[in-house]
Formats: structure tokens, C-alpha cells, sequence
């Protein structure tokens, strides 16, 4: 965790950091002091029905979204986004003038417009925020820059919500104090971003396409180039679809529902924001130093369980109201609430973070902040259409608790449908569910294995799970060659197919898959791509290594990479394993769980001096006595 925080005292995340956060904490501020007056003092801030005001507030703020987003992450590629940003951040201090007017004036249309004003500001800041972040951060510290992100962003809703809520229910001196803090927010995000340092342009030579619905549908085209990528556009729209119905409806649960005052609302805010802040960052310390999606199933089960448990913990409350943010605390009732929603919220962060780290890392550069916008439109979208969805069912009698089930079993089969689209997210969690329940793993050498380009990864075979292992522990994508008889085993199978695994068979048993599995590996090479090989042939039954066939040699004469040996040190004798010539699965905890396993990267072999006698030397030394 240490590495995740000290990207913070480091120029190239610092004041980016900084300035995000004041931005977010501003809209927040600003927003929630405006929904508690409309919510609970309705008849002098324009007498609109205080349960869909907050929906009305958010609809409003995400309109510009729809329209100029395709127009905004054209600008952040053409543009350097340190100039867009303290552009960006001057824009918000005019803003805050505007909403200081507003408030003082008690003009709630000037502060309507102020709020469709944020979202323009929040539009154009957006494509650039996720844009920048690729280019000053290492592929392995995205998650750990995306969680730090998205720790601040929802810290900074806490803090601006707890000073909306309390500034918006102090009358003519919270009105005052809600303008000034605005405008002096507003001053000190500017002055951060005059240090984010300079992020040249992806696309200089772009030429902008002002009409907003042909360039939605042109960048729509370059995302869905990748499959993933762009399923995973779709995936974090849905999360802003679920998020902006829980988000929304906390001023009218609080009143309605628990009967509570403004501060309850302070409350269910504070422990949202806290729990989608730790799901946040304890995404680095489950993924490691690589984009690991198998979280994103894991979010969301997480959100869907946690919000049908939400609509039954709801039943029976407001007996004994109104309740200030004590008395609601003091109620046992409530604390199932608010562990459903702390819970709701944390894997949501487990959910949300992978996605983000995925798009940039597999976005291409020049198209990366239109990709944003494009995902941006697609937020704004989904958001609009979750305002119509809340506003429909309330005004049909539906309530707040049966509104939230609507949506967490919506949740469920949306996840469902995506997980099916890409089996990928749901080969990944299986993978990590079992690095985190059987084993816990440790990787040396991990240098050696390339950012980017073809190489040969070389590695003793002591189980069943091995590939299993070095797939959900190595960066990158790895393409194994493996016994056809373990491919076909049930559940593995499924991870092995997913990730284009090549089986093998020996020639005088299949010929032809042989032949097969040499032409689909010399494709992977030459298309950049890991490749690795267990060279033994076949587990071990003695935990010693057998001697390594030749086929490395045919493999890297016909094309000729980099060959890096491996070793895997503790995985005999493990669940998966065979012990004196039996499956330990036939005794599976009798080494209990998480056993400690250790995997040694050796450097690059060359490959000319690659023979499978050499290799054989190499992976035993680096194996070592602990087998």
C-alpha cells in the first residue's frame, strides 16, 4: 500500500490528485446544500415534489454529459491536458460566482442553471482526468492510481455532502457560507492545477468534429474494435446507473423512509462515501501490480447481495422519528442499514476500479480521451435513463426500499448478461478466487517477464492448477500449452478456454492436435503474445522434474524469442498436486488453506543458446530444494 500512497508526494499525481478532489468536493458542496433546500424548505426554492427533487437536480447536471462529451475527449486528445486543465479549473470560479448569486439572491434558477453548468465543467475535466492518468503512471500502478482516484473522488463527496447537508438546514448564514467556501474551492483547485505538470498531445493533428451524435458513433466503432474494452464502457455506465439511484434517493430515504432529519442524510452519505473509498484502495492490495478484472464479478455480487438485504432492513423504520444523526445511531434497526450500504459501496469500488485501469491500459493512445468521452455519454445516458426508471416507479407507488431491490436485482441479471458476453471477467474471478482461498503466492524475478512482446515462458509442472497460478499472478496475458487431458478438466476448462489456452497431445496419440497446437503457437509468438510451455510434458509424480522434451527447440526455431525460465517452489503436496502418485485432491485440506507458494523468474535466455537440456539446468536451479 505504501507505493499506492506515495504516488501522492510525486509531481505527476499530486496536484492532479489535488485538483480533482477540491472539484468533486465543490460540486458536492454545492449540490447537496441545493437538494436539502428544494428536499426539505420545497415551497420557497421553487415548489418542486420534494421525493423527485434530487432526481430532477442530477438529470439536470448530467445533460451536458449527453451532449458535448464525444466534443470534449476530442479536445483532450488534440490538446495539452495540463493547459485544459487550469482552463477548466478557471471556468469552475465563474461558476461559483454565478451559485453564489444564486443562493444569496435565493434565485433558484440561477442555481438550476449553476448546477447544468457543473456538469459542462465536470464533462470537459473528465476525458482529460482519465486521459492523463496512462500517461505519468506505469501499467502496474493504474489500479493503485485509479483507487487513489476514486478514494479521493468519494472522500471529497463525503466531506462536500457533510457541509452541504449541514450549510443547506443553517438558514441566510449557511447561504452565505455555502457561496464563500464555493468561490474559495473553486480559487485553490485553480491554483493546484497551475502545478500539474505538462501531458503532450495524443492526436495533435486531430481535426474536431463538432457534431456531438456522428462522433458518438465513430468512437463507438473504435471501442467496440476490442470487445472487452468496450463491454467494459458498458459496464461502468451500468455502475453510474446503480450508483445515481442510491445517490439520489438518500434525502428522500432519510425523510420518508427513517423519518430523519438532515443529518441522517450526512450519515448514509459519510458511509457510502467511506465504504466505495476503502473498496477503492484495497483493489491494489487484492490485484497486485497488474488490471485485475476477475474483482469486477466479485463487485458486483457483492452490490447486488448487499442491496436486496438493503429493501428488507428497510422495513419497520420511522417508528420513534424524527431522528437527528445521534438518535438514529443509537437505534440497532439502523445499523443493518448502514452495513448494507457500506457493504453495497465497497464492492462497488472492488467493481469500478478494475474497469477503469482496463479501459486505459487496452485503450489505444491517440483514441484513449475519446474513448473517455464516449464513456462519458454512455454514464450520462444510463444516469437519465435511472432518474426516468426512479421517477416512474415512485410516481406508480413504488417505494425508496422497493425502488433499491428493483435495482440490485437488476444488478444480478445485468452481471449475468455482461459475464456471459466476456467470459473473461468471469475466468479472471475464478482464478482469483482461487490464488485467494488456496494458496498465497509469491513472485521474484517478475522483471524479466516483458512489458509488451513475444517471449517463451519455460516452467516445471507440479499440478494441475499451475497454469491456473502463473495466468492469475504474471502481468500479462499468457497463452499456455498444455496436456489436452488437463484442458478437458471441468471448471478449469472453462478458465483454460477463455484464456486461449492451446492443448497438445503427443504425436502417436493425436497427430494432427500436435501439429495444430506448433501452428497456433508460432500465431501467438508473431502477434506479440506469451507464450508458456510446461517442456516436462506431464506432471510430476515424484515432485522432482522429468526430463524436458524438444519441442522448445522446434518451437523457437521456427520462431525465434526470448526463452524465460520459470520455477514453481511449494506446489507439490497441494490440493492439486500428485502425492505419491495420488491426487491430493482426494484429500484436499490437508495442508489447510492459502498454502505459500513461490514462483522464481529466471532472466531471458537467448535463443540460440536454448536446448532442452540447458533449460532443464536452469529451471532446477532456480527451483532450488523446496519442491
Amino acid at each position: 500500500m505504501s507505493s499506492q500512497f506515495s504516488l501522492l508526494n510525486q509531481k505527476r499525481f499530486g496536484p492532479f490528485f489535488w485538483t480533482q478532489f477540491l472539484g468533486a468536493a465543490n460540486d458536492n458542496v454545492f449540490k447537496v446544500a441545493f437538494t436539502v433546500l428544494v428536499t426539505y424548505k420545497a415551497s420557497e426554492w421553487g415548489g418542486i415534489d420534494p421525493a423527485q427533487a434530487a432526481f430532477l437536480i442530477g438529470a439536470i447536471f448530467i445533460l451536458p454529459f449527453v451532449f458535448l462529451s464525444a466534443t470534449s475527449g476530442q479536445l483532450a486528445d488534440k490538446y495539452e491536458k495540463g493547459r485544459l486543465m487550469r482552463l477548466v479549473k478557471t471556468l469552475e470560479i465563474v461558476i461559483m460566482a454565478l451559485a453564489a448569486f444564486g443562493f444569496l439572491a435565493k434565485s433558484p434558477n440561477s442555481l438550476y442553471a449553476c448546477v447544468f453548468l457543473l456538469g459542462l465543467h465536470s464533462t470537459l475535466f473528465g476525458p482529460v482526468k482519465f486521459a492523463y492518468l496512462p500517461q505519468h503512471l506505469q501499467p502496474e500502478e493504474l489500479t493503485g492510481g485509479n483507487g487513489l482516484v476514486e478514494m479521493g473522488t468519494f472522500v471529497a463527496i463525503l466531506l462536500g455532502s457533510i457541509l452541504g447537508t449541514t450549510l443547506g438546514g443553517w438558514g441566510e448564514t449557511g447561504l452565505k457560507a455555502v457561496a464563500i467556501i464555493g468561490l474559495l474551492m473553486a480559487i485553490a483547485g485553480r491554483v493546484s492545477a497551475s502545478f500539474i505538470p505538462n501531458s503532450p498531445a495524443s492526436d495533435p493533428n486531430l481535426k474536431i468534429n463538432w457534431n456531438p451524435i456522428t462522433e458518438t458513433i465513430r468512437n463507438l466503432g473504435i471501442a467496440k474494435k476490442d470487445r472487452t474494452v468496450f463491454l467494459s464502457l458498458l459496464g461502468i455506465s451500468w455502475l453510474w446507473f446503480v450508483g445515481a439511484i442510491f445517490l439520489t434517493s438518500f434525502s428522500a430515504y432519510a425523510k420518508d423512509v427513517v423519518k430523519g432529519t438532515e443529518t441522517v442524510v450526512t450519515v448514509l452519505l459519510a458511509t457510502f462515501s467511506i465504504g466505495i473509498a476503502i473498496g477503492s484502495m484495497l483493489c491494489e492490495k487484492l490485484s497486485g501490480p497488474k488490471v485485475e478484472i476477475g474483482l469486477v464479478p466479485f463487485g458486483s455480487i457483492g452490490m447486488s447481495l448487499f442491496g436486496i438485504d438493503l429493501y428488507f432492513a428497510s422495513q419497520g423504520l420511522g417508528v420513534g422519528g424524527p431522528f437527528t444523526a445521534g438518535s438514529f445511531m443509537l437505534q440497532s434497526q439502523h445499523w443493518r442499514v448502514l452495513i448494507d450500504l457500506f457493504g453495497l459501496a465497497m464492492f462497488a469500488g472492488f467493481y469500478s476500479v478494475p474497469l477503469y485501469a482496463l479501459i486505459q491500459s487496452r485503450s489505444q493512445p491517440e483514441y484513449r480521451a475519446r474513448i473517455i468521452g464516449t464513456n462519458n455519454i454512455l454514464n450520462a445516458l444510463f444516469m437519465i435513463s435511472a432518474s426516468l426508471l426512479a421517477g416512474a416507479l415512485l410516481k406508480n407507488g413504488f417505494t425508496i426500499p422497493q425502488v433499491f431491490l428493483v435495482t440490485a436485482l437488476l444488478n444480478a441479471f445485468v452481471a449475468i448478461y455482461i459475464y456471459s458476453l466476456v467470459p473473461e471477467f468471469l475466468m479472471r474471478f475464478l482464478t482469483w478466487i482461487l490464488l485467494h482461498t488456496m494458496y498465497r503466492v509469491k513472485i521474484t524475478g517478475e522483471q524479466y517477464v516483458p512489458d509488451e512482446g513475444a517471449c517463451v515462458l519455460a516452467c516445471n509442472h507440479v499440478s494441475f492448477a499451475d497454469a491456473v497460478i502463473l495466468g492469475g499472478t504474471i502481468r500479462r496475458p499468457i497463452r499456455f500449452v498444455m496436456d489436452h487431458s488437463i484442458f478437458k478438466i471441468p471448471v478449469l476448462n472453462f478458465i483454460f478456454k477463455t484464456a486461449k489456452a492451446i492443448p497438445i497431445a503427443p504425436r502417436k496419440e493425436h497427430p494432427e492436435m500436435l501439429d495444430r497446437a506448433y501452428e497456433e503457437i508460432d500465431k501467438a509468438l508473431k502477434a506479440g503474445d506469451i507464450v508458456c510451455i510446461f517442456p516436462e510434458g506431464r506432471i510430476t509424480d515424484n515432485g522432482e522434474l522429468n526430463t524436458f522434451k524438444d519441442g522448445i527447440k522446434r518451437i523457437i526455431d521456427r520462431t525465434p524469442v526470448p526463452v524465460i525460465p520459470m520455477a514453481l517452489q511449494g506446489m507439490w503436496g497441494s490440493f492439486f498436486s500428485r502425492a505419491s502418485n495420488k491426487a491430493a485432491m482426494t484429500q484436499p485440506f490437508r495442508r489447510g488453506l492459502l498454502n505459500p507458494v513461490s514462483i522464481a523468474v529466471g532472466s531471458p535466455m537467448a535463443p540460440e543458446t536454448v536446448s532442452a537440456e540447458t533449460l532443464h539446468a536452469k529451471v532446477l536451479e532456480l527451483r532450488g530444494n523446496w519442491r
